[in-house]
């Protein structure tokens, strides 16, 4: 018989079980978009039916809100993190598998189920520890996703380098996260289902919260796309080779990062109106210079400005609609979520028609949306 940790509140333990959750969905994220141009090619598609396979992941995070959000209400945000990450540790290596596009699209439809699912609980998770805190932290907390997105497109570059196949890339890193997952879980300590979502399991954003939802949306929108088509810009549009593709959206990963590790402390200086409005601009810049962008290098310093310039929405958003309780939180969720469910296919229909250009083009204005946004909601505070 074994007998469950229970870590003292504070402790080592407690403070980096749900650190290494958010650096696992990371993870998940990009070693799934690090190996999008082989599956692709493996595959033989085209960007409009990449689009339409992409499609699925959205279609599947937004329909599941309301299971995450029942989910969390009946057996609490620590159960929910682990029941939704075992099905993300098992659906990433079914995405490697698949011989035809209908099939890869029912797969990334489970993947995005388990990825809304398991984002919903996290981000619980979080708010919960930012309210005993007493003080910002949910940015820090989103900087441990990066750590883990810059460490996935690392590996991926190294697994594509290595000519190693994405069905054994993507089981090799399942093994290695069981480990981190059950770990964390062990440690967390044991959360009542919430009373709240227990009454109401689901609601859209009203009144201010519209806002936030827009912010998300439009944020995920733009987030979203370019987790799955910077390294396919790179290797279509400037011609990188399979391995050093992945290095694009290293250099977005690591500015997001960077970003996020101080991006606490400057919504406490500037509020997070202004951060929202002033980083919304620099990732449309950012973007601006990749699609002007000559030669790879220079792309890649783009896509990092963007990474600097969307690394402060999420963080700012969640927190903003934890304190607003739990079934806010989820109703923002799925607004995000639904721009993830827009963004890779209309991305894959504009390149289609006109080249990836346009389509990083439709980002760029989404990210000004997030900047005149931000000026209209007074819950960003």
């Amino acid at each position: 018989m074994t007998t469950e940790i229970v870590p003292q509140p504070g402790s080592r333990l407690r403070r980096a079980a749900i650190p290494a959750l958010f650096m696992l969905l990371g993870m998940i994220y990009a070693s799934w978009a690090a190996r999008l141009p082989a599956i692709r090619d493996a595959l033989a598609l085209d960007p409009a039916t990449l689009g339409t396979v992409l499609l699925g992941s959205g279609i599947g995070a937004v329909t599941s809100f309301p299971l995450a959000a029942w989910l969390v209400g009946h057996y609490g945000a620590r159960h929910t993190s682990l029941i939704s990450g075992v099905a993300l540790l098992c659906c990433l290596p079914l995405l490697g598998l698949i011989s035809s596009w209908p099939l890869l699209m029912g797969a990334t439809f489970l993947l995005g189920a388990a990825i809304s699912c398991f984002d919903v609980a996290i981000n619980a998770l979080g708010a919960e520890e930012e309210r005993d805190a007493g003080r910002s932290i949910m940015s820090l907390l989103h900087a441990w996703f990066c750590v883990g997105t810059f460490g996935g497109a690392l590996l991926g570059s190294a697994a594509a380098g290595l000519e190693l196949a994405p069905w054994l890339h993507f089981v090799l890193i399942s093994l290695a996260l069981a480990v981190p997952l059950l770990l964390a879980y062990r440690v967390l300590p044991c959360d009542a289902p919430d009373p709240e979502l227990g009454r109401k399991h689901f609601a859209l954003p009203h009144g201010a919260l519209v806002w936030l939802g827009m912010i998300a949306f439009l944020g995920a929108l733009s987030e979203g796309s370019l987790t799955n088509w910077i390294s396919l810009y790179l290797r279509d549009h400037l011609h990188a080779s399979e391995a050093m593709a992945p290095l694009g959206y290293a250099a977005f990963a690591g500015a997001m990062l960077l970003a996020r590790l101080v991006g606490d402390r400057l919504k406490e200086h500037y509020g997070a109106h202004r951060l929202l409005a002033y980083s919304g601009g620099l990732a449309a810049l950012g973007i601006c210079v990749a699609i002007a962008a000559p030669t790879v290098p220079v792309a890649v310093v783009g896509f990092a400005l963007t990474g600097l310039g969307v690394a402060a929405v999420f963080p700012c958003i969640f927190s903003a609609a934890g304190r607003e309780g739990s079934t806010a939180l989820a109703g923002v969720a799925t607004m995000g979520y639904s721009g993830s469910l827009l963004g890779p296919p209309v991305m894959g229909y504009v390149a289609h028609g006109f080249g990836l250009q346009a389509g990083l083009g439709l980002l760029a204005l989404a990210c000004v949306g997030t900047a005149v946004a931000a000026f209209h909601t007074r819950l960003l505070r």
